[in-house]
């Protein structure tokens, strides 16, 4: 069992790209000690749930302690980007006690992205099934996506990468790469996907989704990594095609052109995109009442950036966007906002917790 070590208090001031207030924030290391952290889910009745990418899964209680390894865990491929990904618990926790896993699994020679469920137990999980493996493996180890979020019908999404050496597959329906996936709670294509050819499939023509979330009115909103730019933010509609690799603002890691082509008929523009890239991970819309300014916006990880990025969305678009906690200069990977709406943000080997320098203002 670990204390959060050392609390960082920081008093800064929020700069915009806009002019903007100046709104002052304290940063406070909420959990240290953690390694590789990959997502954060808060339980309802309190204390949280964080994955670790070379495979484990820990509980958090409100003071920042966290436990040993929680047991029972599925097997994952580590390597480079692969491991334990994201977790999120059912919409009904509060009876049932399951919650969901994604991970990478597999071999160096065919590995994919794979979900888990399991009922939360003291130390661990209990009735542990994967309830989908994704029908299209791969030999690269990067590129799995990994997001999940349940929709208001119950329904779940998982987020899959085009596996990196793969991309023509996003554009592909028959391939689980490079897609948005709806499945059942147990693991089945759900009822009303748009494609009755690829039953799983909610959307294609992505490259590594990393940050997905529904917003309280439903909105469905994902960003993904570009290559050397053409990093985007999308707002999701069943059946669209988001465009990659045919269209992009992005250039390859060698320099030459991925397409020719920014745009095409029927292939959906983005919504928001960063050339040169900041490599976003974790995405959050802001909810509760300690940062009225930012309900209903899109706080997003920055790993290359190492920072997050703000987006002010309204009538339901992005329209400009700021720099926020740039002290913290660490490659962010998920974004929270907890049930007392306090940020969090999942660092390289902690999670620091942010809230206003005085709550009453």
């Amino acid at each position: 069992m670990h204390k959060a070590l050392g609390i960082l208090i920081l008093l800064v001031g929020l700069v915009s790209a806009e002019t903007a207030r100046a709104t002052d924030y304290v940063i406070e290391t909420w959990v240290d000690g953690l390694e590789q952290p990959w997502s954060l889910a808060f339980l309802p009745g309190g204390g949280a749930l964080v994955t670790e990418l070379r495979g484990t899964l820990r509980r958090i209680d409100e003071d920042g302690a966290f436990s040993a390894p929680l047991a029972n865990i599925p097997p994952v491929y580590f390597a480079a980007q692969g491991g334990l990904l994201d977790v999120v618990p059912d919409p009904k926790f509060a009876k049932n006690r399951l919650i969901y896993l994604s991970f990478a699994e597999g071999s160096a020679d065919a590995n994919g992205t794979a979900v888990a469920r399991g009922r939360l137990g003291a130390t661990g999980l209990d009735d542990v099934a994967v309830i989908f493996r994704n029908y299209t493996r791969k030999d690269t180890p990067v590129h799995y996506g990994g997001r999940l979020a349940f929709l208001p019908d119950g329904s779940l999404l998982l987020t899959t990468g085009d596996g990196f050496d793969y991309r023509e597959a996003a554009q592909d329906l028959s391939s689980g790469l490079g897609k948005v996936l709806r499945m059942t709670p147990d693991g089945g294509p759900a009822p009303g996907n748009p494609f009755a050819d690829a039953p799983y499939v909610y959307t294609y023509g992505h490259r590594n989704p990393q940050g997905l979330t529904v917003a309280a009115d439903g909105t469905v909103w994902l960003h993904e990594h570009g290559p050397r730019g053409g990093d985007e933010v999308n707002r999701l509609e069943p059946g669209v095609n988001y465009g990659w690799p045919a269209i992009t603002h992005g250039k390859d890691y060698s320099g030459a052109l991925v397409s020719p082509y920014t745009e095409w008929p029927g292939m959906a523009q983005p919504d928001w995109q960063w050339t040169p890239s900041i490599a976003p991970s974790g995405l959050a819309v802001g909810a509760g009442d300690l940062f009225p300014d930012w309900r209903g916006d899109l706080l997003i990880g920055a790993l290359v950036a190492r920072e997050v990025r703000l987006l002010d969305v309204e009538q339901g678009r992005p329209v400009r966007e700021r720099a926020l906690f740039g002290e913290v200069d660490a490659r962010v990977r998920d974004v929270r906002f907890g049930p007392n709406g306090a940020v969090y943000l999942l660092l390289p080997d902690r999670i620091v917790r942010i809230t206003p320098a005085d709550p009453g203002t």
